[in-house]
């Protein structure tokens, strides 16, 4: 048969285009003994046609034969999940919904025997419409109300597929718990899982010789712990923890071994033997040598505090807790708040020496010495401040690098002390728990100033500096702080020295020598002068040291006597008249 009737024969059976172009190409690819041309011409097609149907077929394959308006789409594999997995899904997602997907797909595999991937279980996840609930009608591991089923239930989630985490969350248990009763019934099965007995499994070495050798050597060394109580016993078989429990015993069966407080009712605390009841009724003086150095040197931070409202009312930074010092801070809170009816030290040096004691008389305040060796630090209520002062100011403190910057430091933390709460003015019902705001105007019996250098005369002399910053003292002339003109300066005496103060800061130091007798300063010499802030902003070409001070004295003049006028003629009680 010709291959064109044979052709014409074929399109008899075609349903749709696609056979017609796949028969058109067909003897090309399959026998290629023609040519696209003479292919055209058996089917009566255009040779273009039969050249496009045949490339697009290489590139394409069945695909290129379609027709343009005819949309290709792939279908996946159509996979059935069985309704068991589903099912097993809604009840997971209900009980719980902190699952990974791993974990879904191998707990489906365990219980249910079908093998899925995450990827599916993710699908399913989402779109199951169950919401978490919770275990509801379910007991957790700490509620159930046999140990042993809670411990058994940790082990067939586990078993189950279920991570540690995820049972730790269920269950509301820890980790560390978990893994315990796994390990366990991984070890000893079942039999793991049920209640042990706590304590030890060998009998305990504890018997009435042993408690009675434990008890005299603690008698004989009260203060010794457990260990030094095991050397001392120099018995290997005993460990020291059972000497501790028998230390333990021992304390509740005998009453007689030293340094043992003894059982009883727990005394109420008193009031406080120094307990304000009014402002200025007590004062407290002490001072506290400071945690850091500045320049090698530790520092002392000397303050007042007045006992009603706990306020600091003066205070200075010194290189020693010395008489002249305490002077010092106390002038100065006497100026500025009046005199105490009561001032509480320690049993120092500084505070017990003739001349405080003495200043303390002449103001007619009762002074009361505590001794800190007979635990009555406590009535010092500055003791307990300075606790404040360490945690709230001793970083600051440790930043000075110099005693100048210390000084200044030092008002910066009682402006902060005096402004801020203080908890026992709260529990004393005394708002706004501010001491400053306490303490109000409130003030002790006031002085003039006159009358307080009067009463600090053996040892303080207020004078003013004149314009280069000297003053003059018992005809002596000495310099003291060049950029103080015109400022009123405190002349401290202690011992063989002299100092010269302004605003709780020693500018100069001289040795001296106090005259009892004339109650006067003499033999001023030798001045040192410190680095302070109130230096003049020029400066000075040259420093001044102890070599170069200058004192200059000025001896009084011995006062002349003016001349008495000749003595009158006396009178005559009777007249001489010559006679004769």
């Amino acid at each position: 048969m010709e291959p064109t009737a044979e052709f014409a024969q074929l399109q008899l059976g075609f349903v749709d285009q696609t056979q017609w172009r796949y028969e058109v190409i067909r003897p090309l690819g399959l026998f290629a003994d023609r040519t696209a041309q003479q292919r055209a011409h058996e089917t009566h097609t255009h040779p273009d046609t039969v050249r496009k149907l045949q490339r697009r077929f290489r590139q394409q394959g069945m695909r290129g034969l379609l027709p343009n308006n005819v949309d290709v789409i792939i279908r996946g594999r159509a996979g059935q999940i069985p309704e068991a997995v589903r099912h097993e899904i809604d009840r997971l997602k209900a009980l719980y919904d902190g699952f990974h997907y791993r974990e879904l797909a191998r707990i489906l595999f365990v219980k249910l025997g079908y093998a899925v991937d995450d990827k599916t279980v993710k699908k399913l996840w989402q779109q199951s419409s169950v919401s978490c609930q919770g275990r509801l009608g379910l007991w957790d591991y700490h509620g159930h109300p046999d140990r042993y089923q809670a411990r058994l239930e940790v082990v067939k989630l586990y078993y189950h597929g279920w991570e540690k985490l995820s049972i730790s969350r269920f269950l509301r248990v820890s980790r560390p718990t978990v893994d315990a009763w796994i390990r366990r019934f991984e070890a000893e099965h079942f039999a793991g899982l049920a209640d042990k007995p706590r304590g030890p499994k060998a009998p305990r070495k504890v018997w009435l010789p042993l408690m009675v050798q434990v008890y005299h050597l603690r008698k004989a060394h009260p203060d010794a712990g457990e260990f030094r109580i095991w050397s001392l016993l120099a018995r290997p078989d005993v460990s020291v923890r059972t000497v501790g429990r028998v230390m333990v015993l021992n304390r509740l069966v005998y009453d007689d071994i030293p340094h043992v407080p003894k059982k009883g009712v727990k005394r109420t605390p008193g009031p406080h033997p120094y307990k304000a009841s009014s402002p200025h009724q007590y004062w407290f003086i002490d001072g506290r040598q400071l945690d850091v150095k500045v320049q090698g040197e530790k520092w002392w931070s000397l303050v007042i505090l007045e006992g009603y409202s706990r306020t600091i009312l003066a205070g200075a930074i010194v290189p020693t807790e010395a008489t002249w010092s305490a002077l010092m801070v106390l002038y100065t809170a006497c100026l500025r708040y009046g005199v105490p009816e009561t001032l509480v030290s320690d049993s120092g040096g500084a505070y017990t020496s003739n001349e405080f004691e003495a200043v303390c008389t002449r103001l007619r305040i009762q002074h009361e010495p505590i001794e800190s060796t007979k635990g009555e630090s406590y009535m010092n209520l500055v003791e307990t401040h300075f606790n404040i002062q360490r945690r709230l100011y001793d970083y600051q403190f440790s930043l000075a690098q110099t005693p100048l910057a210390l000084e200044q430091r030092h008002p910066a933390f009682i402006q902060t002390y005096n402004t801020t709460a203080h908890q026992g003015l709260l529990r004393d019902q005394r708002l706004p728990p501010i001491p400053v705001e306490v303490l109000g105007e409130a003030k002790g019996r006031v002085y003039t100033q006159e009358e307080l250098a009067r009463c600090f005369s053996h040892a303080l002399f207020p004078r003013m500096t004149n314009q280069y910053g000297c003053v003059t003292l018992h005809s002596y002339h000495f310099s003291v702080e060049e950029g103080l003109p015109h400022k009123q300066s405190l002349l401290w005496v202690s011992g063989e020295q002299l100092r010269a103060a302004f605003d709780h800061v020693i500018l100069a130091e001289y040795h001296c020598r106090y005259d009892w007798r004339d109650r006067k300063v003499k033999d001023i010499r030798a001045g040192v002068f410190s680095p302070t802030r109130f230096a003049s902003p020029q400066g000075m070409l040259m420093p001044l040291t102890s070599q170069d001070s200058l004192v200059v004295y000025r001896a009084r003049a011995a006062r002349r006597r003016a001349p008495h006028p000749p003595p009158a003629p006396q009178l005559l009680l009777f007249e001489v008249v010559t006679t004769g």
